[in-house]
């Protein structure tokens, strides 16, 4: 039974587009379904989101900001949700903690796992959709944007190592994870996440 499922990619990957696709496929097979994001998700975290993307901090700061809102998150959220029986999509979880603190930021991963542990020891995904996309397609994608938030702004070589980041995590636990090429057209990947969606017993 597949109740958590989290969308993860470097910005300019397209997962939110395609989360939303995602969520009203699984509505018109009548799922109830709970769509949400992180940062965010509450309104503690909501505020929270404004101060991590839109503050400069350190980086043991923006990590620790990072799990804070997580844990309000699965208290308000996710749990009450899949307590409910309710299908929960969240865009980024604790996967994001690690490309980005992790393996962007140069933070140890040691300590990320410490605070996974501590914040949802016994909570995971059941599946994760990893949307890869090259950095310099993800770029393109977001030239258009006017007010880029402080993750957006980073050099290209940040986000190689966000990348490097996520794909490490697959390979750790390859069983939880679907990447999906998210180069290519809208059309394709639909196509994608419609053969996931038809393996999918919720």
């Amino acid at each position: 039974m597949k109740k958590f499922i989290t969308f993860e990619g470097m910005d300019g990957a397209g997962k939110s587009t395609h989360l939303s696709w995602f969520a009203e496929a699984l509505r018109r097979r009548g799922q109830d379904v709970v769509v949400t994001r992180e940062p965010g998700g509450t309104p503690l975290g909501e505020q929270l989101r404004e101060i991590l993307l839109r503050q400069a901090m350190g980086m043991d700061t923006e990590a620790l900001l990072m799990f804070a809102a997580r844990a309000e998150h699965i208290e308000q959220v996710i749990s009450p949700a899949l307590l409910a029986g309710k299908v929960v999509l969240s865009d980024r979880f604790s996967d994001a903690s690690f490309a980005y603190q992790g393996s962007g930021r140069g933070m140890g991963w040691e300590r990320l796992k410490q605070l996974e542990a501590w914040v949802h020891n016994d909570l995971q995904p059941d599946l994760t959709l990893f949307f890869d996309v090259p950095v310099e397609v993800a770029k393109l994608r977001l030239a258009n944007n006017t007010t880029p938030d402080r993750f957006e702004q980073e050099h290209g070589d940040f986000f190689q190592r966000v990348r490097a980041g996520y794909h490490r995590r697959v390979q750790e636990n390859p069983q939880r994870y679907a990447v999906i090429d998210a180069a290519q057209s809208l059309e394709k990947v639909t196509a994608q996440l419609t053969a996931i969606l038809a393996t999918i017993q919720t």
